[in-house]
């Protein structure tokens, strides 16, 4: 695993590790931003039902070097020294985090930018599965699998 991205199961690593992470990162004395997004469990799904809990499973060895690639290659724009993608696996609840995404950059017009890009690209491409637990109006708990594609429709 590198320090710039990569899966971890719920508990080995947090916020203060990625910014640990950046804050070593040569070139730092370029940075005069970072920026964050941190994922959580949502209380409901995206069609109101009322979520119970989360499991996140990867096909980890392509995910590791799917979110290393994504880092490598979106700290080649303008600006950027240090991108990370830090993915946490398990079982979670409500308000939990799942995910750490940080850039840190020259300037605050370069990091934000940046930091959509990421988000956007590690849910389209990095093989993490969800599995949602939901309770219906009845109180029945339903679960089923789905990707990150599909958690933002």
């Amino acid at each position: 695993m590198t320090t710039s991205a990569g899966v971890h199961e719920k508990g080995t690593f947090s916020l203060f590790d990625a910014i640990k992470n950046a804050k070593n990162q040569q070139g730092f004395q370029k940075v005069g931003a970072i920026t964050l997004f941190i994922g959580v469990v949502r209380g409901e799904t995206v069609k109101g039902a009322k979520t119970q809990k989360l499991e996140l499973e990867a096909y980890e060895e392509k995910a590791n070097e799917t979110l290393a690639n994504i880092c490598e290659d979106l700290e080649k724009e303008q600006g950027i020294v240090n991108v990370q993608i830090h993915h946490l696996l398990g079982e979670f609840s409500v308000g939990d985090e799942l995910v750490y995404v940080l850039v840190a950059g020259s300037h605050r017009k370069n990091v934000l930018p940046v930091l959509g890009k990421a988000v956007e690209r590690y849910k389209k491409e990095a093989p993490i599965f969800k599995k949602e637990y939901i309770i219906d109006e009845k109180g029945k708990t339903t679960t089923y699998w789905l990707t990150e594609q599909e958690t933002d429709k």
